[in-house]
């Protein structure tokens, strides 16, 4: 494949991170088996619940005005509540980000006097003023929901005596974040989450256990709501959006409590009656069908950059050999020159904007500067080739997506071209 390498160099690669991306590269295809495993078993079951709720062209057009009566927007939640096995769900455009509708479904479902427990450790950091740990006008503080955390335990599996301990009288939503967020713990497995939900219901099933599902989704075979969460939580702009969402978000969960989400979210009377779709059931749909592989091959990037910078001596999470739980791979650089240039690979590397260089900046929702770099067709989608992360120690930069195997690789591969280029690494 002698005129393939000739189009790498074409592009900005060198002969020699070429020659050394191709060997990491070789070791991987039982890895890459498995992988097309689960994605046909969860393509299986995106088809069969579109089948079952006989999905037509009629549910691809979208309303205007009020939005009532729309058929697609109906269908659409059907379909996602039979993929993740829930009573309901709410799936709207009106969901601006992943962030929005974690904090939708705790203000619909918590009341004054109300506290979350926290048993995965400190949530997304722009979840922070959702909440209040940070003060933020409108957050959860300010109406009397008091905030409690426990920690995971050092090798990253929950701390079920901490639990005991943290939880009283108040406690009433338990959240759960699955993936690492801008952390180098591991992502926690759903089989993990089925068992801490477990051990909270036993403390007491009246508990409201929710998860947030970002990076997630279709990883494995089984969801968080297969195993005893009552909300899954997400973004169409990840993985169930499968790169065509050019919006929105979804819960998932039993009904009463999606009904609370969507009064909140419109208003009270109203609820999931209202909500024009202007267009995007089609877009909705078609990604959700198109997420399985979408997903697929982001977590064959994802493998590839771990076993590669791992190859190269950083500590990456999860390693080369791990089972993977979400999208993401981190790595931990430890030099913010080095964090940079591989943001720039990455941006060098896309579609779109591929002339752009980033910069770090005061992102809003975080406490420190953070460096993105996305050239993508969806504004910020991290289902698509992406990277990120906080101007901070350890300088780890954490790494998504790809709609294709082949733009993933390549982009890792420009990471490491860039630092070699800069005279930040050799090989």
């Amino acid at each position: 494949m002698d005129s393939l390498k000739e189009y790498y160099k074409s592009l900005g690669v060198d002969e020699k991170v070429y020659n050394f991306s191709k060997k990491i590269e070789e070791g991987l295809s039982d890895r890459f088996q498995k992988f097309d495993q689960i994605a046909e078993f969860n393509q299986l079951k995106v088809l069969k619940a579109m089948q079952t709720h006989k999905i037509a062209e009629a549910h691809l057009s979208g309303t205007t005005g009020y939005g009532y009566n729309d058929i697609g927007r109906e269908a659409i939640e059907a379909v996602y509540a039979d993929v993740f096995h829930t009573e309901d769900a709410l799936v709207r455009p009106q969901i601006t980000c992943g962030t929005h509708a974690l904090g939708l479904a705790l203000s619909a479902n918590l009341r004054p006097g109300d506290e979350i427990l926290a048993i995965s450790g400190k949530p997304y950091d722009t979840l922070e003023e959702v909440i209040g740990i940070r003060p933020s006008k409108g957050s959860l503080a300010e109406y009397g929901i008091t905030y409690a955390q426990v920690d995971l335990l050092s090798d990253g599996s929950f701390d079920y005596e901490g639990i005991k301990k943290a939880a009283n009288e108040h406690t009433k939503l338990i959240h759960i974040q699955r993936s690492k967020g801008y952390a180098t713990r591991p992502t926690l497995s759903v089989d993990q989450i089925g068992q801490a939900i477990a051990f909270v219901k036993k403390l007491n099933p009246n508990w409201i256990v929710m998860v947030d599902n970002c990076y997630g989704e279709f990883v494995e075979t089984k969801e968080p709501s297969d195993v005893g969460a009552d909300m899954v939580v997400g973004s169409l702009i990840k993985n169930p959006g499968g790169g065509l969402a050019p919006i929105g978000g979804y819960i998932c969960g039993k009904h009463d409590l999606i009904e609370q989400c969507a009064y909140r979210l419109t208003t009270p009377g109203l609820g999931k009656e209202v909500g024009a779709t202007l267009g995007v059931n089609r877009q909705f749909i078609q990604g959700l069908f198109m997420a399985p592989t979408v997903v697929n091959a982001a977590l064959k990037g994802a493998v590839f950059a771990a076993n590669l910078y791992e190859n190269l001596g950083f500590k990456v999470v999860p390693d080369g050999r791990e089972e993977r739980h979400d999208i993401i791979q981190a790595v931990e650089l430890k030099d913010p020159k080095k964090l940079i240039a591989f943001c720039e690979g990455i941006q060098k590397a896309s579609p779109v904007d591929s002339y752009v260089t980033p910069e770090p900046w005061d992102m809003p929702g975080y406490d420190s500067d953070v460096i993105m770099a996305a050239g993508t067709f969806v504004s910020g989608a991290s289902i698509e080739l992406s990277a990120d992360g906080p101007m901070k120690e350890p300088y780890a930069v954490y790494f998504q997506g790809g709609l294709t195997y082949p733009h993933a690789k390549y982009g890792i591969v420009m990471s490491l071209q860039r630092m070699v280029e800069k005279g930040l690494l050799e090989i």
